[in-house]
């Protein structure tokens, strides 16, 4: 106690969930008394929502934020990151990642607003949503103090918990009873514990929510047209609709026929493993669709570059660093790459793949005059000659040296009697 600073009023970020209602007690018993604000960001959680301000006050807290963040953070965080093509270690979407620092920056507006002096979160010690909060709250205000339970109190597990929620009056449903620790918003639904800390586990079917399984799925396979402009997702199948109805719609329809479950052991940033299965239908539909529209619309070397870029973007993302001059200069570039990416992806569904069935755009680089074996007005093949000696310049200068000092290229006899037949 005595190393705790003082805190007359803190807002917490509340899900509602077993370890945040616990929070909003332990934050009064432990810091004298002080003012628990509760915030909870709507990102598309729908039924988790539900009797979320009762169950804050019943726990303490002297009020509770909702706010509905989802067009926001589609806006803002998602379609950027999906701009960039951000993938984290080649199959996480990073549905958990971005959307922390929104949810951090409205803690944040929330403690100015109501005069507090700290915020508080339920991310525990070893993982990486205490490194994405705090971050951000450190680029945004650092001058309010964090309080990170989990790294200070006594409660070890679940029991313990629940043993702390029956001590103090803390309303505790029955659905936190699920061996499963979930993250959910309008892109992703995670899921961790249970049977998949041992990764040799297959994940259990009633473990989904969102997605079929492939055998569940309809059996005849479905299309969809999706519509983009300068690299944001704008339709369906025509119709022109805003992010959160368009996500949803593309949720329904991606999720029925399987798509965007993945199974992933991924590098925490704190230096350990963990082990995770993601839903994340929407998401994986769309970023699909973008690849293919960038196929025809970006020129070889900016894609090229781009790529490189993108593993850096994700790397940024899954650590926290949204709010960085290195993120803000890679999605300056990403948004110029995406000034002609507008166009249509038609896309064929089934049993969890997804097909590419047709892509079109105003500014497709694709001509299949020029890219014919045709009439050579713009390309004439007897130029090729002269590009491949170029182009292969380096290789003929070191196999005549080579040729000059041996006799013989070092390529042309090469020794096999280093590999062994079975």
């Amino acid at each position: 106690m005595a190393d705790r600073p003082d805190v007359k009023k803190v807002v917490l970020a509340y899900s509602g969930g077993l370890d945040t209602s616990v929070i909003v007690p332990w934050l009064r018993n432990n810091y004298s008394d002080c003012e628990v604000i509760c915030f909870c960001a709507d990102l598309g959680q729908e039924e988790e929502l539900d009797g979320l301000e009762e169950k804050a006050l019943k726990s303490g807290a002297s009020k509770l934020y909702i706010r509905d963040l989802r067009e926001e953070f589609l806006t803002d965080f998602v379609f950027p990151t999906m701009q960039a093509g951000a993938v984290y270690e080649r199959e996480y979407l990073l549905g958990t990642s971005f959307a922390r620092p929104i949810i951090a920056k409205h803690l944040v507006d929330i403690a100015e607003l109501e005069g507090a002096d700290a915020i508080a979160h339920g991310a525990t010690g070893k993982g990486n949503d205490q490194v994405r909060f705090e971050l951000t709250v450190t680029a945004l205000n650092p001058k309010l103090k964090r309080i990170a339970p989990w790294r200070e109190w006594e409660i070890r597990s679940r029991e313990d918990a629940l043993a702390y929620a029956t001590e103090f009056n803390v309303p505790v449903s029955h659905t936190e009873k699920d061996i499963y620790s979930r993250d959910r918003n309008i892109f992703h639904l995670s899921h961790e514990g249970g049977l998949l800390e041992d990764p040799w586990n297959e994940p259990e079917e009633r473990m989904y929510k969102i997605t079929k399984s492939p055998e569940d799925a309809p059996d005849t396979p479905e299309y969809v047209e999706i519509g983009f402009e300068k690299g944001v997702p704008v339709s369906v199948n025509g119709e022109t609709l805003g992010a959160v109805e368009l996500f949803t719609l593309l949720n329904k329809i991606a999720g029925k026929h399987a798509i965007g479950r993945a199974d992933i052991v991924e590098n925490r940033l704190v230096g350990m493993k963990s082990h995770g299965v993601y839903e994340t239908p929407a998401g994986t539909l769309l970023l699909k669709a973008h690849q293919a529209l960038e196929s025809i619309t970006l020129d070889k070397h900016t894609m090229h570059y781009k790529d490189f870029v993108a593993v850096k973007y994700a790397e940024l993302v899954y650590n926290g660093m949204w709010y960085t001059r290195l993120r803000e200069a890679l999605d300056a570039f990403v948004q110029v790459t995406q000034e002609n990416v507008t166009g249509t992806v038609r896309m064929k569904l089934y049993k969890g793949n997804i097909i590419v069935a047709g892509r079109k755009s105003p500014s497709s680089l694709y001509r299949e005059d020029y890219a014919s074996f045709g009439e050579e007005d713009v390309y004439d093949q007897k130029d090729a000659e002269g590009f491949i000696n170029l182009f292969g310049l380096p290789m003929k200068v070191e196999a005549l040296l080579s040729i000059d000092g041996g006799g013989a290229s070092r390529y042309r006899k090469p020794d096999y009697s280093k590999f062994k037949r079975d």
